[in-house]
């Protein structure tokens, strides 16, 4: 597309005829990503300013340069032409669109928010609406831990949960030009808050729930609700959790809604979920009072809930209850969520919960995974540079719903990992916790799976909390290389040999 049409299309420029003909190839923010003919954008972001590395645009070929200053370095620029804006966050996303040709407005986008549940709920929604026996059209999903296109794996676009607006609409329109019927599109609070999500038309909005979480970006618990709901605002119908708390204000939302949940009020009503070898039998009634049954090779109360919303999601997309409830049955999986690496002598499982609410599911559904007279273990930590007001609760979840936890590093960054094992120490006596007895400090997270392992016997789950299947563990130092499945097998390999 041509310059001078990408900035009036996207409304930035009233009379962009000053600007040079020339051919749009990309819009970014990563000055490193400047490819001749981009447009890029100098934002400002939490620790960085974009007009600081202009010099190194302009030099790698771009075209155009879009900030939100008055007094731009006219020397970094050597005559490209500089176009200030109100808001460069969302200029991204207009400008990304625009090149695009507003590619949400040839698929229908899915998006799925709440504090827990996103990603499976993401993936079980973008699964139920393939068509095995049919290639053509695909489903694509973008989410935090799988991004597909059909059941094609493309690189992942970024390292967020919700990627940059170019980023969002890059992978929009690889997904309409391939055809895709629908994407499934995982949205979280900072995606909204901070524009990524700008320009994206939503048909459908799921919900799952809310808990606290990421106050310290947000501030209070009313601006994090407030975050979530721009998503069902947006959306021309919403699938809402009739057992959350938040339900009612949500439902008040002018957006048409539908519910789901085990609550007898709930328009697809969970009946029953049943453990079953691999996962749990569940049975469920439409909003028709028809009853279907599924197997849902995923344990636990929370995932039975994702199943439900994901059939509801896809019956309001055309699909049949009955074919969506079928599907659910080879479901594949997310790594690093409920991934069950050992079933006996004693079980292993790794997953990514680091919420209390979502600790606590995750914990309940491993008692019930443990043999008689089993013990439930698990290694949690709490992320530094972070919200500091969950790490004592997370100590009482862990307490509460664990025999033994072992506290340990999750991306300690700048913050003493000493003083966030003391936070959660605290919490864990504050609920009857002991030291030494029911929870132990590891300040290396190797070492304390390692001891977890170590310390099962027959009939114990581990579970691994916090971590799934992130690849980095961030440190003050720096981030290293990271793999929670892979460390792991090491420590059940260590423990068979003690030299592994």
């Amino acid at each position: 597309m041509r310059l001078r049409d990408l900035v009036r299309l996207a409304g930035l420029h009233d009379d962009p005829a000053s600007l040079p003909d020339a051919v749009v190839t990309a819009v970014t923010q990563d000055a490193a990503r400047v490819t001749p003919g981009a447009i890029f954008v100098a934002r400002q972001g939490a620790r960085f300013d974009g007009h600081a590395f202009v010099r190194d645009a302009v030099a790698s070929g771009a075209t155009l340069v879009v900030g939100e200053r008055h007094d731009p370095p006219r020397d970094a620029l050597a005559g490209v032409p500089y176009l200030r804006v109100d808001d460069a966050r969302g200029a991204v996303a207009r400008l990304a669109a625009t090149l695009h040709g507003h590619p949400s407005r040839r698929t229908r986008v899915i998006g799925v928010t709440g504090t827990d549940g996103k990603t499976t709920t993401s993936a079980l929604t973008w699964w139920v609406l393939q068509d095995p026996g049919r290639a053509d059209p695909p489903t694509a999903l973008l989410s935090t831990a799988l991004v597909r296109l059909g059941h094609d794996a493309p690189g992942p676009p970024g390292g967020f949960t919700t990627p940059e607006a170019n980023e969002v609409q890059a992978f929009l329109a690889a997904a309409a030009d391939a055809g895709a019927g629908h994407v499934v599109l995982e949205s979280s609070s900072h995606g909204l808050a901070l524009r990524r999500l700008d320009e994206v038309a939503y048909a459908l909005a799921i919900w799952t729930n809310l808990t606290p979480e990421h106050l310290d970006f947000h501030g209070t618990f009313e601006a994090y609700r407030d975050a979530k709901g721009a998503l069902l605002r947006r959306a021309h119908h919403a699938i809402l959790c009739r057992d959350d708390p938040t339900y009612d204000v949500y439902a008040g939302l002018p957006t048409p809604s539908t519910s789901y949940g085990a609550d007898p009020r709930a328009d697809w009503r969970l009946l029953a979920a049943d453990p079953a070898p691999g996962g749990q039998a569940l049975r469920f009634a439409a909003p028709d009072g028809v009853e279907h049954a599924a197997t849902l090779p995923l344990p636990g109360h929370h995932n039975a809930l994702n199943a439900v919303a994901a059939v509801a999601a896809a019956a309001h997309e055309g699909v049949p209850p009955d074919v969506a409830a079928a599907r659910l049955a080879s479901f594949p999986g997310i790594p690093g969520r409920m991934q069950v690496l050992q079933a006996t002598p004693f079980a292993v499982v790794v997953d990514f919960a680091h919420t209390p609410p979502a600790l606590a599911a995750t914990l309940d559904t491993a008692r019930a995974m443990a043999g008689h007279g089993g013990r439930v273990r698990v290694v949690i930590g709490a992320a530094g540079d972070r919200d500091p007001g969950k790490r004592a609760p997370l100590g009482e979840v862990a307490t509460h719903h664990a025999d033994v936890a072992y506290f340990t590093e999750e991306d300690a960054r700048s913050d003493d990992v000493h003083a966030i094992l003391a936070d959660l120490a605290g919490g864990a006596r504050a609920a009857g916790g002991s030291e030494g007895a029911t929870f132990v400090l590891h300040p290396d997270r190797r070492t304390a799976i390692r001891t977890a392992v170590a310390d099962a016997a027959p009939g114990d789950v581990v579970v691994l909390a916090g971590k799934g299947p992130e690849a980095t563990l961030e440190r003050a130092d720096g981030a290293v290389p990271w793999d929670e499945v892979g460390e792991a097998r090491a420590a059940l390999a260590a423990r068979e040999d003690p030299t592994a």
